[in-house]
C-alpha cells in the first residue's frame, strides 16, 4: 500500500513539475477560445469518469491507478490556455474552491485505502492566461500530532478536502481561510481550519497566527475538531452571523472500548474577525440550540447530500459516517 502511495505522489510531482515555475510578468486569464472549451470539455468527460472510479471502485488498486491517471488528465486539461476560466462541473468528486478576489483556485479530493486510512490530493492554480499550478502533496500521515503550530508548506501538506474558503485582510496582505474534512480513522474524524497565504514570489503556504485565544494562549496556525465518527458536527462560517460557528465538543466515552472522543453538547463556540485576527468567542449563543442557522452546502442544499454536495455514501468520508 505505501508503495502505491508513493507511486502517486511521485506521478503528482513529475506531473507538476514544469507547471508551477514563475513567469515574469503574469497575464491574467481571458476568455475561453471556442477551440479550447471544446478541447476542455472532452477532457472534462474523462476527469468525471475517472473522479468517480477513485470513490466509488471497490478494488483498491483500481482506485490508486485511477488517481494517477486522474492526476495526469487534469495537468493535461489545465495546460490549456486561459483554463482557470472553466469550472468543470461535471466532475462531481472533486471540490473545487475559488475566493471572491479570483486569484487562484484550490482542487481538492479524497482516496480512500482502507477503513482507517484516507489520503488527499490536490492542486492550486493562479489565475494566469498560461499555467501556473502548484501541487498538494499529503503529508499529514506523518504526523503525530496535529501541528497547530506549524507553517506548511505545498509539499508539506496537512491534506484535507475543503468545502469553503473565505478571504480576510491583515496588516502583512490577503489571507484565505479554508475550512475542510479530514476522515482521519476508523473511529473518529477532523475538521480543520486552515489558512493560506502567499509570498511577494507567490509562493503558498499554510497556516498563520491569526487565531487569537486569548492573553494567556499562543496563537494558532490552524484549528482542528476531533470528534467520534458516529457524531455530527458543524463547523463553518455562518453569514447571518458573520462568524465561524462550530460544536463545542466535551468528551465521550467511546462505545467502541476505544478510550474517550468527542460529541457535541449542544453549544455552539465560534470565530470572530477583528483587525486581522480571528478571535476565539465561548458559547456564542446564551441557551443551547438544536437549530442555529448554518450556511448551505458548498455544492448542494438537500440533506441527502455530504459534505460537498455528492449523493452520501459515494464519497469515503460516507463509508464509516453517515451523518456527515
Amino acid at each position: 500500500m505505501l508503495l502505491r502511495i508513493i507511486a502517486v505522489f511521485l506521478c503528482f510531482s513529475a506531473s507538476f513539475s514544469l507547471s508551477a515555475q514563475k513567469s515574469s510578468k503574469p497575464v491574467p486569464s481571458g476568455p475561453l477560445s471556442p477551440q479550447a472549451l471544446e478541447q476542455l470539455q472532452g477532457i472534462e468527460d474523462t476527469l468525471g469518469v475517472l473522479g468517480y472510479a477513485i470513490v466509488n471502485d471497490s478494488i483498491e488498486a483500481e482506485r490508486f491507478a485511477a488517481c494517477k491517471v486522474f492526476i495526469t488528465t487534469l495537468v493535461r486539461a489545465l495546460k490549456t490556455e486561459n483554463s482557470f476560466q472553466y469550472p468543470f462541473e461535471q466532475i462531481k468528486t472533486v471540490s473545487i474552491l475559488t475566493p471572491p478576489d479570483s486569484s487562484f483556485r484550490i482542487f481538492t479530493w479524497q482516496l480512500f485505502v482502507n477503513d482507517s486510512t484516507y489520503r488527499y490530493y490536490g492542486a492550486i492554480q493562479m489565475n494566469e492566461r498560461q499555467l501556473k499550478l502548484f501541487p498538494l502533496i499529503d503529508r499529514s500521515f506523518e504526523v503525530k500530532t496535529f501541528p497547530a503550530n506549524d507553517i506548511m508548506t505545498a509539499d508539506k501538506w496537512y491534506g484535507a478536502l475543503y468545502y469553503n474558503i473565505r478571504q480576510f485582510d491583515t496588516r502583512k496582505g490577503r489571507k484565505y481561510l479554508l475550512i475542510g474534512f479530514d476522515a482521519f480513522e476508523f473511529f473518529e474524524k477532523r475538521k480543520i481550519i486552515d489558512v493560506i497565504s502567499f509570498n511577494k514570489e507567490g509562493i503558498p503556504s499554510f497556516g498563520d497566527p491569526v487565531f487569537d485565544h486569548g492573553k494567556d494562549a499562543p496563537a494558532r496556525n490552524r484549528i482542528y475538531l476531533q470528534y467520534s465518527a458516529d457524531a455530527k458536527v458543524r463547523l463553518n462560517w455562518d453569514e447571518q452571523y458573520q462568524m465561524i460557528i462550530m460544536d463545542h465538543l466535551i468528551p465521550w466515552e467511546s462505545p467502541y472500548g476505544k478510550g474517550t472522543t468527542a460529541v457535541p453538547d449542544g453549544s455552539y463556540d465560534a470565530y470572530r474577525l477583528d483587525k486581522g485576527k480571528w478571535i476565539y468567542v465561548d458559547k456564542v449563543f446564551d441557551d443551547k440550540q438544536k437549530d442555529v442557522p448554518f450556511p448551505d452546502p458548498i455544492l448542494e442544499t438537500r440533506k441527502e447530500k455530504d459534505i460537498i454536495g455528492q449523493k452520501k455514501g459515494i464519497w469515503g468520508l460516507e463509508r464509516r459516517n453517515k451523518k456527515q
